[in-house]
């Protein structure tokens, strides 16, 4: 049995989240507790993207929880793997990725039956550039409202009536059950969600050998493949969890190969690149993917925000 500290941030899908992973844990022996850490994301929930992307986004939801890792106050960090930077700072590894739940983004209506069922002029509040981009270039009619804050925040909000309609992680809301107004989960093909979303990333010192050892037992290989190709390309992109690109990978049943699509879009939704791949390895499968598309002018529409 070994005594283990996981550091998470508030939220209560951070903490469900941590305590999902503790009781994997306890139900190995171990003695587990959850520190909580409150990082620059939390701090920032009332700033838009556009000040987000002048303070730089790079690891605004995980820094504070790597310093306590670093100075050994935890030893291991839970996060939502769409949170965590393609490339980790020296000293750190991605200890585990458990199996990945639903990755698909949600349409969330107390009025609406589905995305395509709302009148032009509309309002959907999504945080999400990615979402809005991509959706924006579906339906250039509709108006794209800022909403920021946690689950119950944007929940609270749409209740109020300040949109029609929001956009949300389907993997949150399960989590925390809170799935009564979901009226439509979105395919890939229609929202390509972020790299990584619906996926846990269990962050441990790197060189850890106790603690790898612990954590072992909760990697999903089906799972790190996916999100490792997923990674891959948005690290050959130059992006990061607030740019408007979106990555998704997933087994071809009984094929041994993964397919991998990708889409990179311009904010305003006016210019779209595509690309689809297929593979057994997974940072080849990244590689090609991020190459295709760049050959296809996603740079260029990266660029256009000031990020790459």
């Amino acid at each position: 049995m070994q005594r283990v500290r996981i550091g998470s941030r508030g939220s209560l899908l951070a903490l469900w989240q941590a305590e999902h992973i503790a009781e994997l844990l306890r139900g190995r022996g171990h003695e587990v507790e959850i520190e909580i850490i409150k990082t620059t994301g939390d701090r920032l929930q009332g700033v838009t993207f556009a000040q987000v992307v002048a303070i730089g986004s790079k690891g605004m939801f995980t820094k504070e929880i790597e310093d306590a890792l670093a100075a050994g106050r935890v030893d291991l960090a839970v996060h939502s793997l769409k949170d965590l930077p393609t490339e980790l700072p020296e000293g750190f590894v991605l200890g585990a990725t458990p199996k990945r739940v639903d990755p698909r983004d949600v349409f969330v209506s107390q009025r609406y039956a589905g995305f395509d069922e709302l009148p032009a002029g509309a309002q959907v509040g999504t945080s999400s550039l990615r979402r809005r981009a991509q959706l924006r270039h579906r339906r250039p009619d509709l108006e794209f409202v800022e909403f920021r804050g946690n689950v119950d925040t944007r929940l609270r909000k749409l209740a109020e009536g300040r949109a029609d309609a929001i956009i949300l992680a389907a993997a949150g809301l399960d989590r925390l059950e809170k799935t009564e107004w979901v009226r439509e989960r979105l395919e890939p093909e229609i929202v390509c969600p972020a790299a990584g979303q619906g996926a846990l990333g269990i962050e441990i010192r790197a060189h850890d050998v106790r603690m790898s050892e612990v954590v072992a037992f909760l990697d999903d290989a089906e799972t790190r493949f996916a999100v490792t190709a997923e990674r891959v390309a948005l690290a050959g992109l130059g992006g990061g969890c607030q740019v408007p690109v979106g990555v998704h990978c997933r087994a071809v049943a009984a094929s041994g190969q993964y397919e991998i699509l990708g889409v990179v879009a311009d904010p305003t939704g006016g210019r779209l690149v595509r690309s689809e791949s297929l593979g057994s390895d997974a940072h080849e499968l990244g590689q090609e993917l991020a190459e295709h598309l760049l050959e296809l002018g996603a740079a260029e529409l990266i660029e256009g925000i000031g990020v790459r």
